[in-house]
């Protein structure tokens, strides 16, 4: 089978037959088969001089039956439906005859044409029947039958089909394929020319899976030179987005001016030019820092000093709740628990504060605090919502509390369609006080949407382990505020009883404390360090321990219940070739097991996989886990179950897929799993750091199995740097607490 980057193949494991590339021109004479949500079809395509059709499979734009369409491809022999033509690009034609032309009108195209009508338009107008639909419908008149309304959706719909029919050749004429020419026209609709030939650089901003190199050649294709200041200004755009991904609300500018040059193999000037373009127009915001010129995206900018503004405005307005003594002495009679010193006093801040951080590592009792803060607030009749940044981080929340839990997507009604949220500060929550867990996997924007949600009386308590890696998205909004001194914060330190017997607490706080972790001397505990000199010896370890040891020990299913966990993607021992390995070794190709392949990936059934970006539609998000059960050739879709929810993937939406029998530390964040593996080798160095391995040990329940080469343990172990990130939210907040006010961002400044 051929495997395009653009085109997927859904099918059974078979070998691959050779192909041969071609170009064909004909009639298309039936559609066997189309997904609408896919854009896949299955055209059979009559070609001049040829005997029997021709079979043309692929993503490509509607081509009903009498029009004529031009294909570039490859013919391949596919082993269940003999020869096809895969297609690369399709361009619809006009029909060339008068036959064609009425099969094309009474295919079904267009609504309130049916075969009989389009008879009838067809004998009327004969040869100029096209030209009277595009130039002259109300001529349709002249059509015995067909009523005004009638005749007036139809103009309306063979208005609309021409116009995607247009945006598609075009798509496609400038370098995009027929499932990249689809994605650009599912988001930007009928734009999607005006922006192609205009802002070709919004394509590797606003288009999943469309990078800079593609935007870039799509610009060249319609006129853009290489030394445009629209290319250099995209170039910067660009890099600040992508340093946005890494985590920096903002970049300097003398390093963003570097980069960019670097990208677009130009000048230095050129990018300073451009930085000062966009500055002026306010497409950047630029802000002095000492001797830092500091250069934000606008909604990144607004974000963090929305937050700051906020929490500072909170943190000003005293109101206490009376009774908390009596709040925490009803609590122990009911819990059977006895809340120690520091756990009191959390509960005495959370009365005399509006805005209170609770943070500590496992163990430290913050789902008691959780608890008996909601006894607090209950006695004082305050209305409580609870909430965290995931789905599994909500769920254990709801079962920590009893109480229900939401996603802060949810709470906030996220509107997917229009991306932004319905609950605002023109349309506040109904809550008196809310808490959320897992606080430092919050970014920027969405800590600015929470706060601007909050009512001006309620109550806010961010709870979270600052010492874990921060947020995937920009910002670091736990340790920021922690930093920023300017609101009352609570350390939990002491592992309580029920923690004390756990060899994965007690060595998290080993790792926290830059200790080495103790590793078991016996089977059948919960922690285990391996050393290894290299990643070869690692792997072949690891493939010991998650296909037979692990299972055989602990009773463990090696892909529901194994996570492996590595630093990095790349190497031979990162994320991309241990997701490799371990579906060859847990997931072999099976004739019972059908595959879906997209270039050189391959997803089958029951592979582990994760999602890898957020889908508010279908309520998953970026970094749920789930396993794929089911491949479906004929609708061209893939169905994973996340939990006990089965989701079902288009074929243009498998890109949000991706393995996951090894993932990244940070891709971990906020999942816990009953098991897992991790190497850490020297190779691994650039990212070795306490806070990784302590993120990546705290997300076991049941066992952790560290496979480590001596010296790189060491150099993480001596690293207390936290991952460095350009923010600006401390000193903001401390700067508007202490009445001062920070320079404002602007184009001169």
């Amino acid at each position: 089978m051929s495997r395009g980057d653009d085109q997927l193949d859904f099918a059974l494991p078979a070998p691959a037959a050779p192909a041969v590339e071609g170009v064909l021109e004909g009639e298309v004479i039936r559609v066997t088969y189309t997904s609408e949500a896919t854009g896949f079809r299955v055209l059979r395509v009559r070609v001049a001089g040829q005997a029997e059709p021709e079979t043309v499979v692929g993503v490509v734009p509607v081509a009903p039956p009498g029009s004529r369409v031009r294909v570039t491809g490859t013919y391949v022999e596919d082993s269940r439906h003999g020869r096809q033509f895969k297609a690369t690009t399709l361009l619809v034609l006009a029909p060339a005859t008068l036959a064609g032309i009425e099969r094309y009108l009474g295919s079904g195209l267009v609504p309130g044409i049916g075969p009989v009508y389009a008879k009838r338009i067809v004998e009327k107008f004969g040869e100029r029947t096209l030209e009277v639909l595009d130039r002259s419908p109300e001529r349709l008149r002249e059509v015995p039958g067909l009523g005004a309304r009638r005749i007036e959706g139809i103009a309306g719909a063979w208005s609309e089909h021409r116009e995607i029919g247009a945006i598609m050749v075009f798509l496609q004429a400038h370098g995009a394929s027929p499932a990249l020419a689809a994605r650009i026209h599912a988001r930007f609709g009928a734009q999607a020319m005006t922006v192609v030939s205009k802002s070709p650089y919004r394509l590797a901003l606003d288009v999943w899976g469309i990078g800079f190199k593609t935007a870039d050649e799509i610009a060249r294709s319609v006129g853009i030179p290489a030394d445009s200041p629209e290319r250099a200004q995209a170039g910067v755009l660009h890099v600040l987005h992508e340093l946005a991904g890494r985590g920096d609300v903002y970049a300097e500018e003398a390093a963003l001016v570097e980069q960019t040059a670097a990208m677009l193999e130009c000048e230095l000037v050129a990018a300073e030019q451009a930085v000062a373009a966009l500055a002026s127009t306010s497409r950047i915001r630029r802000e002095v820092h000492g001797e830092v010129t500091a250069i934000y995206a606008p909604e990144l900018y607004d974000a963090e000093v929305r937050t700051a503004t906020r929490l500072a405005a909170l943190v000003r307005e005293v109101e206490p709740i009376p009774h908390a003594a009596r709040a925490i002495a009803e609590f122990e009679r009911q819990s059977g628990l006895t809340l120690d010193e520091t756990q009191r006093r959390a509960i005495d801040a959370a009365a005399q504060s509006k805005v209170l951080i609770v943070t500590g590592g496992p163990g430290t009792g913050k789902t008691t605090i959780v608890r008996a803060l909601l006894a607090l607030f209950d006695m004082a009749r305050i209305p409580v919502a609870l909430a965290a940044p995931t789905g599994r981080a909500a769920k254990r929340m709801s079962e920590a509390t009893g109480r229900d839990a939401a996603t802060l997507h949810r709470l906030l009604e996220f509107e997917p369609r229009r991306g932004n949220f319905m609950r605002h500060s023109d349309r506040a929550l109904e809550v008196g006080g809310l808490v959320v867990d897992e606080t430092s996997m919050v970014p920027i924007v969405l800590a600015d949407a929470l706060l601007g949600a909050l009512p001006d009386h309620a109550r806010l308590v961010l709870v979270g382990d600052v010492d874990q890696l921060p947020s995937v998205g920009p910002g670091a909004v736990l340790r920021d505020v922690i930093d920023s001194g300017c609101v009352p914060v609570v350390r939990l330190s002491r592992v309580f009883r029920q923690g004390e017997d756990s060899s994965i607490i007690a060595n998290a706080h080993r790792i926290h404390d830059g200790i080495a972790p103790l590793g078991a001397v016996r089977q059948g505990e919960q922690f285990y360090v391996f050393d290894r000199q290299g990643p070869e010896e690692a792997i072949e370890l690891m493939r010991e321990l998650v296909t037979k040891r692990i299972p055989r020990a602990f009773g463990l299913d090696p892909r529901r219940d194994v996570q492996i966990l590595t630093p990095t993607q790349r190497g031979a021992a990162g994320a991309i070739a241990l997701n490799e390995l371990f579906q060859a070794e847990l997931n072999p190709p099976s004739p019972e097991r059908a595959e879906v392949c997209r270039g050189n990936r391959t997803l089958r059934v029951g592979d582990k996989v994760m999602q890898l970006k957020n889908d508010y539609d279908k309520e998953i998000f970026n970094g749920d886990v789930g396993q794929v059960a089911g491949v479906h050739a004929e609708e061209r879709t893939v169905t994973v179950r996340f939990d006990e929810r089965e989701v079902a993937f288009a074929e243009s939406e498998l890109d949000q897929l991706g393995l996951a029998y090894a993932t990244t530390v940070h891709k971990s964040q906020g999942s816990e799993y009953p098991a897992i593996v991790m190497p850490l080798m020297t190779q691994h160095f650039i990212m070795l750091s306490r806070n990784l391995l302590y993120t990546a040990v705290t997300r076991a329940k049941q066992l952790v199995i560290l496979i480590v080469h001596p010296r790189a343990l060491s150099l993480a172990l001596a690293e207390v740097r936290r991952e460095s990130r350009k923010t600006r939210l401390a000193e903001r907040l401390r700067e508007i607490a202490g009445g001062q006010s920070p320079k404002p961002a602007s184009a001169s400044s």
